[in-house]
Formats: structure tokens, sequence, C-alpha cells
């Protein structure tokens, strides 16, 4: 049964303080559960008012579900899981690194990114939305199981990395007429402000996505399209 513990602990998970104290995080949906439960990550509490997975289940009722779901309309299934322990950070192949990325449906995006175009390691900076925010598990569609990401100190990490540090810039080389290679860190910038003073002054290499309209009077793209199309180059044969 739902007891008032598990609605106390659950809607706590809304708040980073609270998932980092627990170490756990909230995934909802029939989809999103499964792609979880087949994963590395660790069950703590599974909720549904259905018996259609092969783990332990608690089955309540569609009020109780709404009770503890972050969703407007709750759907179906709810799981607690684990966070996973950090791991070493690797620094090897093509990184994707994000500077200061505050909105959730950007970096869920981005994590789909990540999968689909085989970016294994996906360093945030401690600024940047946590992963483990509900709107960004549900925005990944389960590609949180299959992309490390780690929050460190960027400019750290950066200042330490060996390799070629590419940043996306309105000023820079266009991408369309660079040799990319098959390794090296490509920093995405904050929404607003694109990337920092502090981070800048350790690219190596700056590229840009050219404008082709006619007025140029756009005056950005929105950063998860910015990588969907900078990763698309880099993974060009």
């Amino acid at each position: 049964m739902l007891t008032k513990n598990h609605i106390k602990l659950i809607t706590s998970l809304s708040q980073k303080k609270f998932r980092q104290q627990h170490q756990l995080f909230v995934v909802e949906g029939i989809k999103g559960v499964e792609e979880f439960l087949n994963s590395s990550f660790e069950l703590h509490l599974l909720f549904s008012t259905e018996s259609i997975f092969n783990a332990e289940t608690v089955i309540i009722s569609e009020k109780e579900l709404q009770k503890i779901s972050q969703l407007k309309t709750a759907n179906t299934a709810l799981a607690v899981f684990e966070i996973p322990k950090k791991k070493e950070l690797l620094h090897t192949g093509l990184i994707l690194a994000l500077d200061d990325v505050r909105d959730p449906g950007n970096l869920g995006t981005i994590i789909r990114l990540c999968d689909w175009f085989g970016i294994k390691h996906l360093v945030c900076s401690n600024t940047t939305v946590d992963c483990y925010n509900s709107k960004v598990v549900q925005a990944t569609m389960g590609s949180l199981t299959r992309v490390d990401i780690q929050f460190v100190d960027l400019e750290a990490y950066l200042r330490a990395y060996k390799g070629d540090i590419f940043g996306t810039f309105m000023d820079g080389n266009t991408i369309y007429k660079e040799s990319l290679p098959n390794k090296g860190v490509i920093v995405m910038g904050n929404e607003a402000n694109g990337i920092s003073a502090e981070i800048e002054q350790l690219v190596t290499k700056k590229i840009s996505i050219p404008r082709f309209g006619a007025l140029q009077a756009t005056e950005s793209l929105n950063v998860a399209t910015a990588t969907a199309i900078v990763l698309n180059e880099f993974k060009r044969d």
C-alpha cells in the first residue's frame, strides 16, 4: 500500500537537495520505467495501477498515483530509482560538455541526442540543470540509461584535458568547412549567454553554424537544436 512516508519521500524528490540527500530520483510512465528496469539502475520502489512489470510492484489506485505524480496527469506507473555512484571520468572519444544549460527540456533533448549519435560521455558544469530533475528524465525518454553523465567543475576539467576543445560561437569558423576529428570535447553554452568568458579562454577551436536566411535576422539557435547540427557534422563520414 501507499503510505504517508512513501508520499513524503516521493514528493520531496521534486527538489534537487532531497534527491542528493536520499540519492534517489523518480521515473514516470510505462516506457520510461521499463527502460530503467532493463538497465543497470537499481530499483528502490515501484508503484503502478496495473500489474505489468517483471519487478516487485505496489498496486495503487489512479487517485493515489496522482498524489505522488509530478505530472499534470499521472501515467500508469511511477518508480523510484537509486542515483548511481560517480564513475571515473574518461577522456576518450568525442565528449560533449555543457556550460550552464538551465532548461530541463534542453538537457533532456541533448541527452537523447547523445544517445542517438553515440556520444557516451556528457560532461556538465555544476550550474547545469540536474539530469535527475523529473522534467529532464521525462524528456530523455530512457536515453538517460545509456549516456554517462558527470557534473564537474568544467573550467578545471577543460584545463586538465589534453586535446582539442571545440566551442560554438557566432564568429567561429563555419562548421561545414572544418575538418572535424573523431575525438575531442565539444562545448555548448547557456541558452541566453552562450559559452562563459572563463570557458571561452580554454576553447582551442571556435566553430559556428552559419545563418542562411536572407534577412540574417535570427539571433541564435536553441541550444538543443544547435547541438543536433554540431553532432551531426562531427559524425558525418
